[in-house]
C-alpha cells in the first residue's frame, strides 16, 4: 500500500495566486498601469523633462541623463514582461514559450542614483516616475518569482557602469 505524506497532498492542492492573477482578467489593471506609466513618461521626457532639464546643475543635469536611460531601460523591461504575460493570457503564447522569451527580460537588474546627493535637486515629476517605475518592478519582479519559480540570478560584483556601456554599444551598434 502506498502512502502519501500530508507534505505531498498540500503540495498539490497549493493554489499559486501569484500565477492565477498573471493568467486571468486582473491581470488587466497591473497591465495598464504599466502600460500607462510607459506612456507617461515618455511624454514627460519628451515634454515637461526636456524643459525642466535646462535649469539644472551640471551634476544634476549629468544625473537626470543617467536616470533618464535607467528608467526607460526599466520600462522597456517591464513592458516586455508584460507583453509575454498578456500574449500567455490571451492564449497566444505557452508557458513554454513565454519562459523561452522571458530569460531576455531582466528585472531588478538595472541600479538607481537615488542614493546621490544631486537626486534631490532633480525634477520632481522626473522623481516621482523614478520611484513608481523601481516599485512597479519590484511588484512584478516577485509576481515573475512566485509564477515561474526562479530567483533572479545574484547581482553581486556586478558592474552598472559596463552594463550601461553594454546598452550603449548596443544601441549604437558599436
Amino acid at each position: 500500500m502506498t502512502t502519501i505524506s500530508s507534505e505531498t497532498v498540500s503540495r498539490a492542492e497549493t493554489i499559486r495566486l501569484a500565477e492565477r492573477l498573471a493568467f486571468s482578467q486582473s491581470f488587466q489593471p497591473i497591465f495598464n498601469e504599466g502600460m500607462g506609466l510607459v506612456d507617461e513618461t515618455a511624454a514627460y521626457l519628451d515634454g515637461d523633462g526636456r524643459r525642466e532639464v535646462k535649469g539644472l546643475t551640471k551634476a544634476a543635469s549629468t544625473l537626470y541623463a543617467a536616470e533618464s536611460m535607467r528608467l526607460t531601460t526599466r520600462l522597456m523591461q517591464i513592458a516586455s514582461w508584460l507583453l509575454l504575460q498578456r500574449a500567455a493570457n490571451q492564449g497566444d503564447m505557452s508557458r513554454a514559450q513565454v519562459e523561452a522569451e522571458k530569460v531576455k527580460v531582466r528585472l531588478e537588474g538595472i541600479g538607481s542614483g537615488r542614493e546621490l546627493p544631486a537626486f534631490g535637486d532633480l525634477p520632481e515629476t522626473f522623481r516621482d516616475l523614478v520611484e513608481r517605475a523601481i516599485q512597479l518592478e519590484t511588484r512584478i519582479s516577485m509576481l515573475d518569482r512566485e509564477i515561474y519559480g526562479r530567483e533572479e540570478e545574484p547581482r553581486e560584483g556586478r558592474n552598472p557602469v559596463a552594463e550601461q556601456i553594454d546598452l550603449l554599444r548596443t544601441a549604437f551598434a558599436v
